[in-house]
């Protein structure tokens, strides 16, 4: 009996082992060795269904602005060297490429706009009045190119040139009047480089401002170099010659002049240094503030007629950059600050409270309307 229950018993062990292999195997938990093998296959799917690489951006445009210079060249501390800063502030502050040309000679003026056109400039920028007639062809030749010009404006004007001028009689009637109000020996000078709309307009406000000085005071203080209703006065021819300007300057200190205003680029600088020589006379600067230029006749600059032609010069730059760029007028005045007097700086002791207060009611006369700077 117990041998039939063991058999039965065996069979039954026997019986359950065969149904065990016959079975669904059980589930094999991933460990880290799996895994490391079967993550090179993985990760050599995704590279391969990876996008193509994108292709680099394309560089910038740069846009170019270039400066054709009269022939007073771009360092003459003047007005060349006064709008070359204000294409050297676009390329600090907006980025640009600026170059320039200098002109040696007036037939240089077509030849450096021509090369300017030739090398793709996007705005050439020419500077002073004897440069009108050969932008005006160059502009009309090219119409796509853009120009601006310093010191002249076309009447009518031009679709691509933008012509930057300014009411420089506005400032140097303000200095005339001050001239009026400093000098000691009662009388003061003035003469130009070549006798042109953008010359006289400074030596039309300095007459003015001296004789509005002596309709309010009663006084009789002379200009000598220039009268604005004959057209008449002293002029070197060039705007070169520091030499021309230290003779005219002498020649005016020895006609008495106290004060004298050159309006001839760094011809005035020849000026200046026999002033600073003989003593007991003073410079009045013109298109930039000659303290901050030439620093060397600092102890002798009463003041300066400032154009703010790098001002302009800038905004024309920006203009083109922002694709609004357009033909017409830019007139710098009193009122938006285009020109103005610089500070006295080391003479300020020499202009009196009073003197400084009747200043500041002609510049509000003058931007009311109220006062003529020009006959």
């Amino acid at each position: 009996m117990h041998k039939k229950i063991y058999a039965a018993l065996t069979l039954l062990v026997l019986f359950s082992l065969l149904l065990a292999a016959c079975g669904p195997a059980a589930p094999v938990e991933e460990g880290p060795a799996i895994a490391a093998v079967k993550a090179p296959v993985q990760a050599e799917y995704v590279a391969g269904e990876a996008p193509a690489p994108e292709e680099p951006a394309p560089a910038p445009v740069v846009v170019k602005i270039c400066q054709v210079t009269d022939v007073g060249g771009v360092d003459d501390k003047s007005f060349n060297a006064t709008a070359w800063k204000g294409v050297e502030d676009a390329i600090a502050g907006l980025g640009v490429e600026g170059k320039y040309l200098e002109s040696q000679q007036q037939t240089d003026y077509a030849k450096n706009i021509n090369a300017f056109i030739e090398e793709g400039c996007d705005l050439i920028i020419t500077v002073g009045f004897l440069l009108g007639e050969d932008t005006a062809t160059a502009a009309a030749a090219n119409p796509e190119q853009k120009f601006a010009i310093v010191d002249f404006a076309y009447d009518p004007t031009i679709d691509n040139v933008l012509g930057l001028v300014y009411a420089t009689d506005q400032a140097a009637f303000m200095a005339g009047y001050l001239a009026a109000g400093v000098t000691q020996t009662g009388i003061v000078g003035t003469f130009g480089g070549i006798q042109i709309p953008t010359v006289t307009v400074f030596m039309d406000g300095y007459y003015l401002g001296v004789q509005y000085y002596n309709e309010v005071h009663g006084t009789d203080v002379q200009v000598l170099g220039w009268d604005p209703y004959t057209a008449t006065g002293l002029f070197t021819g060039n705007f070169e010659s520091t030499d021309d300007g230290r003779q005219l300057g002498e020649d005016l200190m020895d006609e008495g002049a106290d004060i004298i205003m050159p309006v001839a680029g760094p011809v005035g600088l020849g000026t200046a240094a026999a002033v600073l020589e003989r003593g007991n006379a003073y410079i009045v600067g013109v298109d930039t503030d000659w303290t901050v230029s030439s620093p060397e006749y600092t102890d002798i600059m009463l003041t300066s007629v400032i154009k703010k032609m790098d001002v302009s010069v800038y905004a024309a730059s920006e203009q083109v950059i922002n694709d609004t760029f357009a033909g017409g007028v830019y007139v710098g005045t009193l009122e938006n600050t285009g020109v103005d007097i610089s500070p006295f700086h080391s003479l300020d002791s020499l202009v009196s409270a009073e003197l400084k207060a009747e200043l500041d009611d002609v510049r509000a006369g003058i931007i009311a309307g109220e006062i003529a700077t020009s006959p």
